[in-house]
């Protein structure tokens, strides 16, 4: 039961911390979540995408070996125009862009590094990045394709 209310508690923070974001209300980047986002996105994130999200130079144009570089998170990425399901996929999974003319993951899978808790709060601390009508247009991107149920909760 402990761990269905904790589930629960959780969801409706994840929740009010994402309607207050697609919302013109502030937001506080300081939740605990956030911040514990902010923490792992350093962590594992910034060396390719960089420490504010602003990505690689020259992202947009295929390197010598015919892949794209790391985007950036920040308002002139596209980051944002993903829902949270993708975005808690790709970080995941890891990700190969379809333009790259190599076949490998140019975005490593973090699913056996990182809990789902850490992916989601690094997708929630991207979203500090973006501006309010990129925040609407992601909360609305993901009322029909949200995070993923953790599963695997044993039952009480």
């Amino acid at each position: 039961m402990r761990k269905h209310c904790f589930f629960t508690a959780s969801w409706l923070t994840l929740m009010v911390v994402g309607h207050a974001m697609a919302e013109d209300r502030p937001f506080s980047s300081d939740t605990p979540q956030l911040e514990d986002g902010k923490r792992v996105y350093r962590q594992y994130c910034a060396s390719c995408h960089g420490t504010q999200g602003e990505g690689m130079p020259n992202w947009e144009e295929q390197n010598a070996l015919g892949e794209l570089p790391a985007p950036p998170h920040g308002p002139e990425g596209h980051t944002w125009k993903h829902s949270d399901a993708m975005l808690y996929r790709i970080i995941a999974e890891g990700w190969r862009d379809s333009w790259n003319k190599t076949d490998r993951l140019t975005m490593p899978a973090y699913q056996e590094v990182l809990a789902p808790s850490e992916i989601r709060d690094v997708v929630n601390y991207l979203k500090t990045l973006w501006t309010q009508e990129q925040r609407r247009h992601q909360a609305d991107e993901s009322i029909e394709n949200p995070f993923p149920i953790q599963t695997g909760i044993p039952p009480e």
